[in-house]
């Protein structure tokens, strides 16, 4: 019986894998079962207590790269707000499959597992496939990146689909994420004696107000445009009558391609000088792929047949696991490419357009039917 890409959406969306804790193993168990069923060979890496990436494959020759389809099992939390449907129960109506996860990004991991699925049994001595499945990319790709630094967990793969949500469109790359931390220090003091102590409040505002006028002194990318940064939190003191000893921010920086992250940081630090310490939180590199690549000028074709998506190149505003795994599988040509609606991503009340799932299946199959021949 053949599988249900719809179904296995909502199976997976009762799957509860908020992150934090994860609990993602269970849900790619449920997953393997149905690809070591279509042949697939199978391997977990342990990600923590009732965590795990998976990794299975299928096909391959000695000379042709595999195919690669990635995807996150992991969720974000539910937010405070009532929800009109249940998050775990996957319902249908209105055309819409919802639930926590449904959109980014369960519905995709379900398609290309179909897809995958459907043509196990025509990949033996092509190049094959490879499906990367993970945990923790909600937590900055930690799982992805635990994937990249065990040495032979990854095979030898020439290109990757990543399906986050992109309403199936092609989207060519992303920024990636600098997160940093600010920390001020002073010395306490009673309020009523404030020359007594050192105001890290003020230090911290000081830095704050010249981040308002940072220059990335670097050329706007043609289609990602230029970095930004927001200073998102600001938390410091004891309470009204002391003077804070201790003062902390976080600066969110997003990058564009080539940009060197490790120079972005000293670059930040030595602009706000010595009254500061900067900490790195969040460090995931943009990914880009020139849209004239053979690979991708394929992908556009295969989508705008399908679908009638008219080509523009786009990228994403939100980074993925390709942060991790693209420059780990040697840097083949990248594509986000998947069934949820960008937009809906940790909302409340998310949902996938039911027609997307399948929509998404059949891309999926064609991409991977060209890229072993079959």
């Amino acid at each position: 019986m053949a599988l249900c890409p719809v179904e296995l959406t909502q199976e997976l969306v009762r799957f509860d894998t908020i992150n934090p804790p994860g609990n993602e193993r269970v849900c790619a168990e449920h997953l393997g079962n149905l690809l070591e069923d279509a042949g697939f060979t199978l391997t977990y890496h342990d990600f923590g207590e009732g965590r795990a990436n998976l990794i299975a494959r299928k096909g391959g020759n000695d000379t042709d790269p595999a195919l690669c389809f990635t995807g996150h099992l992991d969720t974000v939390p539910l937010g405070l707000q009532p929800w009109s449907h249940d998050p775990f129960a996957g319902d249908i109506s209105d055309g819409k499959l919802w639930g926590r996860g449904s959109t980014d990004m369960k519905s995709g991991v379900a398609a290309f597992t179909v897809a995958a699925v459907s043509i196990a049994d025509e990949l033996e001595g092509t190049p094959g496939l490879e499906l990367a499945i993970t945990a923790g990319e909600e937590t900055a790709c930690a799982g992805a990146f635990d994937l990249a630094d065990k040495k032979g967990a990854l095979g030898n793969v020439g290109a990757v689909v990543v399906a986050e949500p992109s309403s199936n469109q092609p989207w060519v790359g992303h920024k990636g994420a600098l997160w940093l931390k600010g920390v001020a220090s002073g010395v306490t003091a009673h309020g009523s004696m404030p020359e007594q102590g050192v105001n890290a409040i003020y230090k911290a505002a000081r830095a704050v107000s010249k981040l308002e006028e940072f220059d990335f002194n670097v050329a706007r990318h043609s289609v990602l445009g230029g970095p930004s940064l927001n200073v998102g939190t600001v938390a410091g003191g004891i309470n009204v009558n002391s003077v804070p000893d201790r003062t902390e921010f976080t600066i969110d920086i997003r990058t564009i391609p080539d940009q060197d992250h490790r120079r972005l940081r000293d670059q930040i630090a030595s602009y706000l000088g010595e009254e500061v310490e900067i900490e790195t939180v969040i460090d995931v590199g943009g990914v880009w792929t020139e849209p004239e690549n053979e690979w991708m000028q394929n992908v556009f074709g295969l989508v705008s047949d399908t679908t009638g998506w008219s080509p523009t190149v786009e990228a994403a505003t939100y980074f993925t696991d390709a942060s991790a795994l693209t420059p780990a599988y040697g840097g083949p040509p990248t594509v986000v490419l998947g069934p949820g609606e960008a937009a809906l991503a940790h909302q409340t009340d998310e949902y996938c357009l039911v027609d997307r799932i399948g929509e998404a299946t059949n891309l999926y199959t064609q991409i991977a039917k060209r890229w072993c021949g079959v």
